[in-house]
């Protein structure tokens, strides 16, 4: 027999009520309720609470009734990814899928490859968010579902500095907020939608660094330039491009060097960002021979590194100029600074696991980041969560880190 009372709460959450649905299920302990309460304070911010209650929920339905299970397993899942907890693996969510495809429930299947996508993205695993994305089945989809499709298709665009594909993905999310009628999903796109408006990273070239929007760092990096860009350790010209992603030492010289076109750079002067050396001696000397060499050997056609009296000089050979596509802020912190510019509370571990770094260097990194005020901490042991306002005036979602990187 159909619930009603658990029908109208579930209608209610659906298009973003989440007081209405409590108002019936307050006091109610049973399975269905359980999950509707959780998912209502979810929908309020109350976070830790909704964690508990989908899990009681869960060992509520049990094994007699896996559908049901497997929805508080997703609805837990996406509970996690709001608090930024990304620790720990898949198999609960695979299962979940799992279940959904062999009962069927395909609005619920969609929704937890969602949130697989979602947790990838989060970690800094883009391509293999974009593959988990372009298999969603989104035909005869919720508008809502199509809607949170959408502006996940539009971070991973912007991740990949595709403002074409990220504008048309954003208004696909638009039309599908709009059919859905929830004031709270559209207004989630409406902030999202700044990130095209605002600057993206800054271009240097020729000795001149200013701020440029997600437009223009497409349309740069498909210009006649060889284009060095630190954002995403790679370089790129007409259509080519080079990874330096596991070689950091590789990319501070060619920074250097494209920074400095068309003039030469000083030896000690690129010792000194390349190894951190004040003061050069000649076995310094001689390992900077050796990672020029590697350099050359790895721009190939792209350009040659010529040897000055006074230092090395970039030499681009089809390229028309050299640019660099560099951050907006830059230093040690600033890839941990650029998660937390989401607003969102993060936990050490999940700082961690998408920054590709030790749980003590980042507690370290944090308590002289809070000390200077950047940074909040709130909570204490492991309830202890980080939150930073965002970055005024930029967009970092570009300039995320991905996966580690070591040379």
């Amino acid at each position: 027999m159909m619930d009603v009372v658990i029908d109208v709460a579930a209608r209610a959450l659906r298009v973003g009520d989440p007081l209405a649905a409590l108002k019936r299920i307050a006091l109610r302990d049973d399975a269905p309720a359980l999950a509707l309460r959780g998912i209502a304070l979810a929908q309020l911010g109350e976070l830790g609470e909704a964690r508990v209650l989908l899990r009681k929920a869960a060992r509520a339905f049990g094994t007699r009734e896996p559908l049901a299970r497997a929805r508080c397993i997703a609805a837990e899942a996406e509970v996690a990814l709001a608090a930024r907890e990304l620790g720990g693996g898949d198999r609960a969510l695979d299962d979940a899928v799992d279940v959904f495809e062999s009962k069927r429930d395909r609005s619920n299947a969609v929704h937890a490859r969602l949130l697989r996508a979602r947790r990838l993205l989060l970690l800094g695993r883009v391509s293999e968010a974009e593959l988990e994305s372009s298999a969603l089945q989104l035909h005869g989809a919720p508008a809502m579902l199509r809607a949170r499709a959408g502006l996940l298709e539009f971070e991973i665009s912007l991740r990949q500095g595709r403002a074409g594909a990220a504008h048309f993905a954003l208004e696909r999310a638009r039309r599908a907020a709009r059919d859905a009628r929830v004031p709270a999903l559209s207004a989630e796109i409406e902030r999202a939608s700044q990130a095209l408006r605002q600057p993206a990273a800054r271009w240097i070239e020729a000795g001149v660094d200013r701020s440029i929007d997600l437009r223009e760092v497409e349309a740069l990096l498909v210009s006649r330039r060889l284009v060095v860009d630190s954002c995403r350790r790679t370089v790129h010209e007409d259509g080519e491009q080079l990874t330096f992603a596991r070689r950091p030492i590789l990319l501070a010289i060619l920074r250097a060097l494209a920074e400095a076109w068309p003039n030469e750079v000083a030896r000690d002067e690129l010792i000194r960002i390349a190894f951190g050396f004040l003061r050069a001696n000649a076995s310094h000397r001689a390992r900077l021979r050796v990672e020029v060499g590697r350099l050359r050997r790895e721009l190939g056609a792209m350009a040659e590194i010529r040897a000055t009296k006074g230092g090395f000089v970039l030499s681009p050979r089809r390229a028309h100029g050299v640019a660099v596509l560099a951050p907006p802020v830059e230093g040690a912190d600033a890839a941990l600074i650029a998660l937390l510019a989401d607003g969102a509370s993060w936990s050490t571990t999940a700082l961690a696991l998408a920054l590709g770094a030790s749980s003590r260097t980042v507690q370290r990194t944090l308590a002289s980041l809070e000390a200077a005020g950047y940074v909040v901490g709130r909570g204490r042991g492991r309830a202890r969560r980080w939150v930073a306002a965002p970055i005024s005036g930029w967009t970092t979602a570009i300039w995320l880190p991905a996966l580690p990187v070591v040379d």
